[in-house]
Protein backbone atom coordinates (compact mmCIF):
# COMPACT_ATOMS: atom_id res chain seq x y z
CA UNK A 1 0.00 0.00 0.00
CA UNK A 2 1.76 3.60 -0.63
CA UNK A 3 -0.45 7.12 0.20
CA UNK A 4 -0.58 9.99 -2.02
CA UNK A 5 0.72 13.40 -0.97
CA UNK A 6 -1.79 15.97 -1.03
CA UNK A 7 0.68 19.13 -0.29
CA UNK A 8 4.41 19.79 0.19
CA UNK A 9 5.34 22.67 3.06
CA UNK A 10 6.54 25.72 1.15
CA UNK A 11 10.69 25.51 1.94
CA UNK A 12 10.38 22.22 3.66
CA UNK A 13 12.79 19.38 3.10
CA UNK A 14 10.70 17.43 0.73
CA UNK A 15 10.03 20.59 -0.88
CA UNK A 16 13.71 21.69 -1.51
CA UNK A 17 14.27 17.70 -2.50
CA UNK A 18 11.73 18.10 -5.85
CA UNK A 19 8.79 16.12 -4.04
CA UNK A 20 5.41 17.42 -5.04
CA UNK A 21 1.54 17.66 -4.65
CA UNK A 22 -0.19 14.11 -5.83
CA UNK A 23 3.29 12.07 -5.72
CA UNK A 24 2.53 8.91 -3.96
CA UNK A 25 5.25 7.83 -1.14
CA UNK A 26 5.76 4.27 -1.40
CA UNK A 27 8.26 3.58 1.73
CA UNK A 28 10.58 4.91 4.18
CA UNK A 29 13.86 3.57 4.18
CA UNK A 30 12.50 0.39 2.47
CA UNK A 31 9.36 0.28 4.74
CA UNK A 32 5.92 0.43 3.24
CA UNK A 33 4.02 2.85 4.67
CA UNK A 34 0.14 1.90 4.88
CA UNK A 35 -0.79 4.60 7.09
CA UNK A 36 0.15 7.56 9.84
CA UNK A 37 1.71 5.51 12.48
CA UNK A 38 4.17 3.68 9.62
CA UNK A 39 4.75 7.43 8.61
CA UNK A 40 5.69 8.64 12.06
CA UNK A 41 7.56 5.65 13.01
CA UNK A 42 10.10 5.52 9.97
CA UNK A 43 10.44 9.14 10.11
CA UNK A 44 11.87 9.61 13.22
CA UNK A 45 15.25 7.79 11.74
CA UNK A 46 18.40 11.21 10.93
CA UNK A 47 18.76 9.35 7.48
CA UNK A 48 15.70 8.84 5.07
CA UNK A 49 15.33 6.79 1.86
CA UNK A 50 12.05 7.85 0.34
CA UNK A 51 10.85 6.04 -2.85
CA UNK A 52 8.32 8.32 -4.30
CA UNK A 53 6.15 7.67 -7.38
CA UNK A 54 6.16 10.91 -9.32
CA UNK A 55 2.72 12.20 -10.56
CA UNK A 56 0.91 10.90 -13.59
CA UNK A 57 4.26 9.41 -15.05
CA UNK A 58 4.40 7.10 -12.22
CA UNK A 59 7.89 7.06 -12.87
CA UNK A 60 9.84 5.88 -9.43
CA UNK A 61 12.28 8.13 -7.95
CA UNK A 62 14.52 7.99 -5.46
CA UNK A 63 15.12 10.74 -2.34
CA UNK A 64 17.76 10.73 0.18
CA UNK A 65 17.46 12.96 3.70
CA UNK A 66 19.43 13.97 6.63
CA UNK A 67 17.60 15.88 9.14
CA UNK A 68 17.43 16.42 13.19
CA UNK A 69 15.74 13.32 14.54
CA UNK A 70 12.30 15.21 15.50
CA UNK A 71 12.36 17.20 12.17
CA UNK A 72 9.52 17.14 10.30
CA UNK A 73 9.79 17.06 6.33
CA UNK A 74 6.84 18.74 5.02
CA UNK A 75 4.51 16.08 3.74
CA UNK A 76 0.67 16.41 4.54
CA UNK A 77 -1.63 13.82 2.73
CA UNK A 78 -4.76 13.22 1.92
CA UNK A 79 -6.16 12.21 4.77
CA UNK A 80 -4.70 12.56 8.74
CA UNK A 81 -4.87 8.62 9.37
CA UNK A 82 -3.49 8.54 5.59
CA UNK A 83 -6.08 5.93 5.42
CA UNK A 84 -9.86 4.83 6.26
CA UNK A 85 -10.81 5.38 10.06
CA UNK A 86 -11.61 2.13 11.61
CA UNK A 87 -15.41 1.50 12.11
CA UNK A 88 -16.82 -0.48 15.14
CA UNK A 89 -17.51 -4.08 14.32
CA UNK A 90 -19.42 -4.74 17.80
CA UNK A 91 -23.12 -4.27 18.74
CA UNK A 92 -22.73 -3.45 22.32
CA UNK A 93 -25.79 -3.50 24.45
CA UNK A 94 -24.65 -0.40 26.11
CA UNK A 95 -23.52 1.61 23.00
CA UNK A 96 -24.70 5.39 23.70
CA UNK A 97 -24.65 5.88 19.79
CA UNK A 98 -27.71 3.40 19.11
CA UNK A 99 -29.80 5.70 22.13
CA UNK A 100 -29.27 9.06 19.98
CA UNK A 101 -32.37 10.47 18.64
CA UNK A 102 -32.63 11.41 14.55
CA UNK A 103 -31.51 14.83 13.37
CA UNK A 104 -28.04 15.34 14.82
CA UNK A 105 -24.87 15.94 13.21
CA UNK A 106 -24.09 13.15 10.94
CA UNK A 107 -20.52 12.99 12.79
CA UNK A 108 -22.43 11.73 16.12
CA UNK A 109 -23.47 8.65 14.47
CA UNK A 110 -20.21 7.43 13.52
CA UNK A 111 -18.98 4.57 15.70
CA UNK A 112 -14.78 4.74 15.44
CA UNK A 113 -12.89 1.57 16.89
CA UNK A 114 -9.11 2.57 15.65
CA UNK A 115 -6.02 1.76 17.69
CA UNK A 116 -4.20 4.62 15.90
CA UNK A 117 -6.84 7.30 17.02
CA UNK A 118 -5.82 5.31 20.69
CA UNK A 119 -2.48 6.56 20.24
CA UNK A 120 -2.85 10.18 18.71
CA UNK A 121 -6.05 11.28 20.32
CA UNK A 122 -6.45 8.48 23.60
CA UNK A 123 -9.45 7.29 21.86
CA UNK A 124 -10.34 3.29 23.57
CA UNK A 125 -10.84 0.52 21.25
CA UNK A 126 -12.10 -2.84 22.01
CA UNK A 127 -9.35 -4.85 19.97
CA UNK A 128 -11.94 -6.29 18.10
CA UNK A 129 -10.44 -4.93 15.06
CA UNK A 130 -6.87 -5.80 15.23
CA UNK A 131 -5.22 -9.22 14.64
CA UNK A 132 -1.67 -10.39 14.95
CA UNK A 133 -0.08 -8.51 12.54
CA UNK A 134 -1.13 -5.38 14.00
CA UNK A 135 -0.85 -6.41 17.36
CA UNK A 136 2.92 -7.26 16.39
CA UNK A 137 3.54 -3.46 14.79
CA UNK A 138 2.04 -1.76 17.98
CA UNK A 139 4.74 -3.82 20.08
CA UNK A 140 7.16 -3.25 17.51
CA UNK A 141 6.68 0.64 17.14
CA UNK A 142 6.06 0.60 21.19
CA UNK A 143 2.92 2.29 20.79
CA UNK A 144 2.20 2.92 24.84
CA UNK A 145 0.17 3.46 26.11
CA UNK A 146 -2.88 1.94 24.23
CA UNK A 147 -6.22 2.70 25.64
CA UNK A 148 -9.12 -0.59 25.84
CA UNK A 149 -12.83 -0.81 26.52
CA UNK A 150 -12.91 -4.13 28.29
CA UNK A 151 -15.55 -4.05 29.71
CA UNK A 152 -15.54 -7.42 31.02
CA UNK A 153 -12.32 -10.19 30.98
CA UNK A 154 -14.88 -12.81 31.02
CA UNK A 155 -14.72 -14.13 27.31
CA UNK A 156 -18.10 -15.54 26.88
CA UNK A 157 -19.87 -12.28 28.77
CA UNK A 158 -17.56 -10.49 26.87
CA UNK A 159 -19.21 -11.92 23.80
CA UNK A 160 -22.70 -11.53 24.71
CA UNK A 161 -22.36 -7.77 25.77
CA UNK A 162 -20.46 -6.89 22.70
CA UNK A 163 -22.73 -9.18 20.22
CA UNK A 164 -19.84 -10.06 18.41
CA UNK A 165 -18.07 -13.41 18.75
CA UNK A 166 -14.41 -12.17 18.58
CA UNK A 167 -14.90 -10.15 21.36
CA UNK A 168 -13.69 -12.61 24.05
CA UNK A 169 -10.95 -14.36 22.33
CA UNK A 170 -9.30 -10.87 21.44
CA UNK A 171 -8.61 -10.40 24.92
CA UNK A 172 -5.99 -12.43 24.76
CA UNK A 173 -4.34 -9.15 23.15
CA UNK A 174 -4.18 -7.39 26.34
CA UNK A 175 -1.45 -10.02 27.95
CA UNK A 176 0.34 -10.00 25.51
CA UNK A 177 0.79 -5.85 25.05
CA UNK A 178 1.39 -5.95 29.20
CA UNK A 179 3.66 -8.70 28.26
CA UNK A 180 5.74 -6.23 25.82
CA UNK A 181 6.16 -3.47 28.14
CA UNK A 182 2.75 -1.83 26.82
CA UNK A 183 1.31 0.56 29.16
CA UNK A 184 -2.72 -0.23 29.22
CA UNK A 185 -5.64 1.94 30.66
CA UNK A 186 -9.02 0.21 30.80
CA UNK A 187 -11.99 0.97 30.36
CA UNK A 188 -15.24 -0.87 32.14
CA UNK A 189 -18.64 0.17 31.29
CA UNK A 190 -20.51 -1.13 33.90
CA UNK A 191 -24.44 -2.31 33.69
CA UNK A 192 -26.16 -3.24 36.78
CA UNK A 193 -26.42 -6.67 37.45
CA UNK A 194 -24.16 -7.39 34.17
CA UNK A 195 -20.78 -7.10 34.96
CA UNK A 196 -20.76 -5.51 38.57
CA UNK A 197 -20.68 -7.53 41.44
CA UNK A 198 -18.77 -10.94 41.28
CA UNK A 199 -18.03 -10.40 37.21
CA UNK A 200 -16.45 -7.01 37.85
CA UNK A 201 -14.49 -8.21 41.06
CA UNK A 202 -13.58 -11.31 38.38
CA UNK A 203 -12.70 -8.42 35.77
CA UNK A 204 -10.80 -6.66 38.31
CA UNK A 205 -8.36 -9.83 39.52
CA UNK A 206 -6.93 -10.91 36.20
CA UNK A 207 -6.72 -7.53 34.93
CA UNK A 208 -4.21 -6.61 38.33
CA UNK A 209 -2.79 -9.90 37.51
CA UNK A 210 -1.28 -8.64 34.15
CA UNK A 211 1.63 -6.58 36.56
CA UNK A 212 2.49 -3.25 36.80
CA UNK A 213 1.71 -2.26 32.93
CA UNK A 214 -1.80 -1.85 33.96
CA UNK A 215 -1.74 1.55 34.36
CA UNK A 216 -4.98 2.32 35.25
CA UNK A 217 -8.74 1.38 35.18
CA UNK A 218 -12.25 3.59 34.94
CA UNK A 219 -15.11 2.05 36.04
CA UNK A 220 -18.14 4.26 34.23
CA UNK A 221 -21.82 3.58 34.34
CA UNK A 222 -23.73 3.09 31.76
CA UNK A 223 -25.88 5.98 29.94
CA UNK A 224 -28.84 5.26 29.70
CA UNK A 225 -31.24 7.83 27.09
CA UNK A 226 -35.33 7.78 26.32
CA UNK A 227 -34.35 6.19 22.89
CA UNK A 228 -33.44 2.46 23.78
CA UNK A 229 -35.70 1.01 21.37
CA UNK A 230 -35.07 -2.48 20.23
CA UNK A 231 -32.44 -2.60 22.60
CA UNK A 232 -31.29 -5.20 25.49
CA UNK A 233 -33.43 -4.19 28.76
CA UNK A 234 -30.62 -2.01 30.89
CA UNK A 235 -31.46 -0.37 34.08
CA UNK A 236 -29.39 2.39 35.27
CA UNK A 237 -27.41 2.51 38.97
CA UNK A 238 -28.77 4.14 42.37
CA UNK A 239 -27.98 4.91 45.60
CA UNK A 240 -27.31 0.82 46.68
CA UNK A 241 -25.72 -0.50 43.53
CA UNK A 242 -23.50 2.48 42.55
CA UNK A 243 -21.87 2.01 47.00
CA UNK A 244 -21.64 -1.17 45.93
CA UNK A 245 -19.24 -0.64 42.74
CA UNK A 246 -17.10 2.33 44.95
CA UNK A 247 -16.93 -0.70 47.91
CA UNK A 248 -16.07 -3.43 45.38
CA UNK A 249 -13.40 -1.46 43.85
CA UNK A 250 -12.09 0.06 47.10
CA UNK A 251 -11.57 -3.32 48.40
CA UNK A 252 -9.42 -4.99 45.52
CA UNK A 253 -7.34 -2.14 45.32
CA UNK A 254 -6.29 -2.83 49.23
CA UNK A 255 -5.99 -6.53 47.84
CA UNK A 256 -3.68 -5.47 45.24
CA UNK A 257 -1.33 -3.00 47.12
CA UNK A 258 -1.13 -5.60 50.07
CA UNK A 259 -0.28 -7.99 47.31
CA UNK A 260 2.58 -5.31 46.07
CA UNK A 261 0.81 -4.14 43.53
CA UNK A 262 -0.57 -0.63 42.76
CA UNK A 263 -4.44 0.58 43.66
CA UNK A 264 -5.09 1.59 39.82
CA UNK A 265 -8.54 0.52 39.21
CA UNK A 266 -11.59 3.98 39.53
CA UNK A 267 -14.88 4.45 40.06
CA UNK A 268 -16.64 7.70 37.84
CA UNK A 269 -17.38 10.60 39.54
CA UNK A 270 -21.11 9.52 38.86
CA UNK A 271 -20.61 6.51 40.63
CA UNK A 272 -20.18 9.20 44.33
CA UNK A 273 -23.12 11.10 42.86
CA UNK A 274 -24.98 8.25 42.37
CA UNK A 275 -24.34 6.67 45.68
CA UNK A 276 -24.39 10.01 47.78
CA UNK A 277 -20.94 9.67 48.89
CA UNK A 278 -17.98 12.11 48.87
CA UNK A 279 -15.76 12.21 46.12
CA UNK A 280 -12.16 11.00 47.15
CA UNK A 281 -9.57 13.55 47.55
CA UNK A 282 -6.90 14.52 45.30
CA UNK A 283 -4.38 12.61 46.08
CA UNK A 284 -6.78 9.22 45.84
CA UNK A 285 -6.61 9.84 42.09
CA UNK A 286 -2.78 9.19 41.84
CA UNK A 287 -2.10 12.08 39.06
CA UNK A 288 -5.35 11.78 37.54
CA UNK A 289 -4.72 9.09 34.70
CA UNK A 290 -8.88 8.67 33.68
CA UNK A 291 -9.88 12.30 33.72
CA UNK A 292 -11.46 11.51 30.08
CA UNK A 293 -13.69 9.00 31.59
CA UNK A 294 -14.89 11.48 34.07
CA UNK A 295 -12.31 9.98 36.74
CA UNK A 296 -11.60 12.67 39.42
CA UNK A 297 -12.66 15.14 38.01
CA UNK A 298 -15.15 17.02 39.77
CA UNK A 299 -12.49 16.83 42.64
CA UNK A 300 -9.05 17.99 40.52
CA UNK A 301 -11.79 21.10 39.50
CA UNK A 302 -12.83 21.79 43.03
CA UNK A 303 -8.93 21.85 43.67
CA UNK A 304 -7.80 23.97 41.03
CA UNK A 305 -10.55 26.82 41.50
CA UNK A 306 -9.93 26.77 44.93
CA UNK A 307 -6.25 27.44 44.72
CA UNK A 308 -7.11 30.25 42.17
CA UNK A 309 -9.37 31.61 44.58
CA UNK A 310 -6.90 31.87 46.75
CA UNK A 311 -4.47 33.82 44.78
CA UNK A 312 -6.58 35.74 43.21
CA UNK A 313 -6.19 39.98 44.02
CA UNK A 314 -9.28 41.09 42.15
CA UNK A 315 -11.28 42.03 45.39
CA UNK A 316 -14.69 44.08 43.93
CA UNK A 317 -16.01 43.54 40.24
CA UNK A 318 -19.35 45.19 38.91
CA UNK A 319 -20.39 41.56 37.03
CA UNK A 320 -23.85 40.20 37.19
CA UNK A 321 -23.02 36.74 34.73
CA UNK A 322 -25.19 33.62 34.61
CA UNK A 323 -23.87 30.15 34.01
CA UNK A 324 -25.34 26.78 32.77
CA UNK A 325 -24.24 23.20 33.22
CA UNK A 326 -25.97 19.85 33.89
CA UNK A 327 -27.46 18.58 36.78
CA UNK A 328 -24.64 16.29 37.73
CA UNK A 329 -22.31 19.30 38.26
CA UNK A 330 -24.43 21.86 39.11
CA UNK A 331 -24.19 21.35 43.15
CA UNK A 332 -20.00 21.71 42.54
CA UNK A 333 -20.58 25.04 40.61
CA UNK A 334 -22.96 26.21 42.90
CA UNK A 335 -19.99 26.10 45.59
CA UNK A 336 -17.46 27.31 43.91
CA UNK A 337 -19.16 30.32 42.91
CA UNK A 338 -21.00 31.41 45.98
CA UNK A 339 -17.26 31.18 47.52
CA UNK A 340 -16.18 33.75 44.62
CA UNK A 341 -19.30 35.69 45.35
CA UNK A 342 -18.25 36.05 48.78
CA UNK A 343 -14.39 36.72 48.42
CA UNK A 344 -15.11 39.36 45.42
CA UNK A 345 -17.16 42.18 46.19
CA UNK A 346 -20.29 43.00 43.56
CA UNK A 347 -19.86 39.76 41.81
CA UNK A 348 -23.46 38.02 40.85
CA UNK A 349 -23.55 34.58 39.58
CA UNK A 350 -26.63 33.13 38.50
CA UNK A 351 -26.16 29.15 38.29
CA UNK A 352 -28.97 26.63 36.47
CA UNK A 353 -29.07 23.06 36.02
CA UNK A 354 -30.13 22.01 32.98
CA UNK A 355 -32.27 19.34 33.00
CA UNK A 356 -31.31 16.88 29.66
CA UNK A 357 -34.98 17.46 27.32
CA UNK A 358 -33.17 15.67 24.57
CA UNK A 359 -31.82 12.44 25.81
CA UNK A 360 -33.06 12.18 28.40
CA UNK A 361 -33.15 12.93 32.74
CA UNK A 362 -31.32 10.57 33.59
CA UNK A 363 -28.35 12.04 31.26
CA UNK A 364 -26.16 14.70 33.76
CA UNK A 365 -23.53 15.57 32.27
CA UNK A 366 -22.28 19.05 30.66
CA UNK A 367 -20.90 18.02 27.66
CA UNK A 368 -24.43 16.27 26.13
CA UNK A 369 -26.90 19.40 26.71
CA UNK A 370 -28.11 21.21 24.11
CA UNK A 371 -29.02 24.98 23.17
CA UNK A 372 -32.76 24.16 22.90
CA UNK A 373 -32.50 22.52 26.87
CA UNK A 374 -30.63 25.88 27.52
CA UNK A 375 -33.05 28.12 26.29
CA UNK A 376 -36.23 26.48 27.98
CA UNK A 377 -34.12 26.39 31.60
CA UNK A 378 -33.77 30.10 31.48
CA UNK A 379 -36.95 30.99 30.36
CA UNK A 380 -38.15 33.86 31.92
CA UNK A 381 -35.08 33.65 34.60
CA UNK A 382 -32.51 36.80 35.65
CA UNK A 383 -29.19 35.77 33.50
CA UNK A 384 -27.75 39.21 34.06
CA UNK A 385 -25.26 40.31 30.62
CA UNK A 386 -23.16 37.76 29.92
CA UNK A 387 -24.00 33.55 29.78
CA UNK A 388 -21.54 31.08 30.16
CA UNK A 389 -21.65 27.50 29.13
CA UNK A 390 -19.55 24.56 29.38
CA UNK A 391 -16.25 23.77 27.75
CA UNK A 392 -17.44 20.36 26.24
CA UNK A 393 -21.09 20.88 24.76
CA UNK A 394 -19.91 22.53 21.64
CA UNK A 395 -18.60 20.74 18.57
CA UNK A 396 -14.72 21.12 18.34
CA UNK A 397 -15.35 23.97 16.00
CA UNK A 398 -16.39 25.77 18.82
CA UNK A 399 -20.15 26.95 17.25
CA UNK A 400 -23.02 24.19 17.40
CA UNK A 401 -24.93 22.26 20.25
CA UNK A 402 -26.11 19.13 19.16
CA UNK A 403 -28.69 20.24 18.31
CA UNK A 404 -27.45 21.50 15.39
CA UNK A 405 -28.60 24.80 17.20
CA UNK A 406 -25.16 27.44 16.86
CA UNK A 407 -23.85 30.00 19.65
CA UNK A 408 -25.27 32.55 17.82
CA UNK A 409 -28.91 31.81 17.62
CA UNK A 410 -28.98 30.73 21.23
CA UNK A 411 -27.70 34.36 21.87
CA UNK A 412 -30.49 35.77 19.96
CA UNK A 413 -33.42 33.38 21.23
CA UNK A 414 -31.99 35.21 25.06
CA UNK A 415 -32.01 38.40 23.72
CA UNK A 416 -28.74 39.03 22.40
CA UNK A 417 -27.08 38.13 25.97
CA UNK A 418 -22.61 38.09 25.84
CA UNK A 419 -22.07 34.16 25.30
CA UNK A 420 -18.64 32.86 26.98
CA UNK A 421 -17.40 29.18 26.76
CA UNK A 422 -15.67 28.01 29.64
CA UNK A 423 -12.45 26.44 29.66
CA UNK A 424 -11.64 22.98 30.61
CA UNK A 425 -9.92 23.65 34.22
CA UNK A 426 -11.23 24.97 37.37
CA UNK A 427 -9.07 28.22 36.96
CA UNK A 428 -10.72 28.57 34.30
CA UNK A 429 -14.00 29.02 35.49
CA UNK A 430 -12.85 31.61 38.16
CA UNK A 431 -11.17 33.79 35.00
CA UNK A 432 -14.75 33.42 33.81
CA UNK A 433 -16.48 34.59 36.34
CA UNK A 434 -14.51 38.06 36.89
CA UNK A 435 -14.59 38.66 32.48
CA UNK A 436 -10.79 38.06 32.13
Amino acid sequence: MSVRIKSVGAGSIASKKGIEAGDILVDINGNEIKDVLDYRFYLADKKLTLRICKGQQGKLKTVHIRKDESEDIGLEFETYLMDKQHSCKNKCIFCFIDQLPEGLRDSLYFKDDDSRLSFLFGNYVTLTNLDDEEVERIIRMHISPVNISVHTMNPELRVKMMLNPHAGECLRYIKRFTESGIEVNAQLVLCPGINDGAELEFSLRELFALGENIQSIACVPVGITKYRKNLPELRSYDKQTAGEVIDTIDRLNVENVAAGGMAVAYAADEFYLYAERPMPDYDYYNGFPQLENGVGMWTLFREEFIEALENCDVTETGRNISLVTGTAAYPLLEELTALACKKISGLKVHVYAVVNRLFGESITVSGLITGGDIVYTLEGKETGTELIIPPNCLRSEGDMFLDNMTVEQLSEKLGGIKITQNGPGGADLLTALLGE
